[in-house]
């Protein structure tokens, strides 16, 4: 489907309702999937109709190499099966999910979603406040507890997991890509943190074995960009979106991922003990329990890793942009001194 096709005779179908007219315009800045605001009108409209105004419509990237890779990867298949499948079993906070389709052969998808505005989007590149980090981590607990240790997700065939070979996989991806990643960026990043990146690269199936359970549902991809925070207009206090690599792992996973990057570098290093013993708190006034808040800082420190290489990885697979870079480089720069800090190395040599 292409935007285009976001038709008064398609909103109808998909809403149950009769739309006379549509207005499309492009909103976000996602790299893999594209987002459309549809402004609606409808046929028989009357003075305090309650239906949508607007809708967020989600649909594969404009651009050949980045739609590619987010066929190639399952991430329009996941988006569409989380929002069908799964969404229903946690409690973060999400869009409402109008119309979930993929098409298994061709690879597209659309997704109609509640539209979050007057909320705002979280910007990676900026950083957060304090009192948004503890509500992302109160949202990411919200996501983790339900389906804490929850064995039945083995079942869920689409969920992103580490397989059998994978990490090997992973690995020889990584040293593939980390020589262009340095010719591109070494400008905007000191050889110390280079030294660590590169280091990385031959531990990184060690890295990958030491990762430890309970597994539970994961975001892959919860930073700030992804979220949308309600603002003094209206709006949800924090809905996440951008559910294109849900997956079956670690929740330090998500923890690490967004804390490293999430805040700036003098922040997290200030609050982020504080901060991750109420991710592990909130946990346990979900329910969870025999899980130590020792084991979650230890899982927490091995996964700070995770950011350093989705930076690598997603930076060179994706078409190069701008703000792409410069988001880039921020989670990169602040994901490496979070390793650094945290002397994440010694934990797999």
């Amino acid at each position: 489907m292409t935007p285009e096709e976001l038709t008064p005779a398609f909103l109808t179908e998909v809403l149950g309702t009769a739309v006379a007219e549509v207005a499309v315009t492009r909103v976000g800045t996602g790299q893999v999937g594209a987002s459309y605001r549809c402004r609606l009108a409808y046929v028989d409209e009357t003075e305090g109709d309650i239906r949508p105004a607007t809708v967020v419509v989600k649909l594969p990237s404009p651009d050949e190499q980045s739609r590619a890779t987010g066929t190639s990867l399952r991430n329009y298949e996941r988006e569409v099966r989380f929002y069908k499948d799964l969404r229903a079993t946690v409690d973060i906070t999400t869009p409402h999910c109008h119309h979930a389709d993929w098409d298994p052969v061709g690879g597209g998808f659309v997704l109609v979603l509640e539209d979050l505005a007057p909320a705002e989007q979280g910007d990676q590149i900026a950083g957060c406040t304090l009192d948004q980090a503890r509500l992302a981590l109160r949202e990411l607990a919200a996501l983790h507890a339900p389906r804490w240790g929850d064995e039945s997700l083995q079942d869920i065939e689409w969920l992103g997991r580490r397989m059998p070979g994978d990490a090997e996989a992973l690995q020889q991806l990584y040293l593939m890509l980390w020589p262009g990643f340095v010719a591109r960026y070494e400008h905007r990043l000191s050889a110390e943190e280079l030294a660590v990146g590169d280091e990385l690269g031959g531990l990184l199936t060690r890295w990958i074995d030491l990762r430890e359970g309970p597994f539970t549902v994961t975001h892959g991809d919860y930073r700030l960009d992804n979220m949308m925070f309600g603002t003094g207009a209206g709006g949800h206090p924090l809905a996440v979106v951008d559910w294109q690599t849900p997956g079956h792992g670690p929740g330090p996973a998500d923890l690490s991922y967004f804390l490293g990057a999430g805040l700036l570098v003098e922040d997290r290093r200030a609050h982020e003990s504080e901060l991750v013993a109420g991710y592990h708190a909130e946990l346990e006034r979900r329910g969870v329990t025999g899980w130590s808040l020792d084991a979650c800082w230890d899982g927490y420190r091995l996964q700070s890793f995770s950011g350093v290489v989705m930076a690598v990885v997603a930076s060179m697979i994706v078409t190069q942009t701008e703000r792409g870079d410069d988001m880039f480089m921020a989670m990169a720069e602040r994901h490496l001194r979070h390793a650094m800090d945290l002397d994440a190395l010694a934990l797999i040599v």
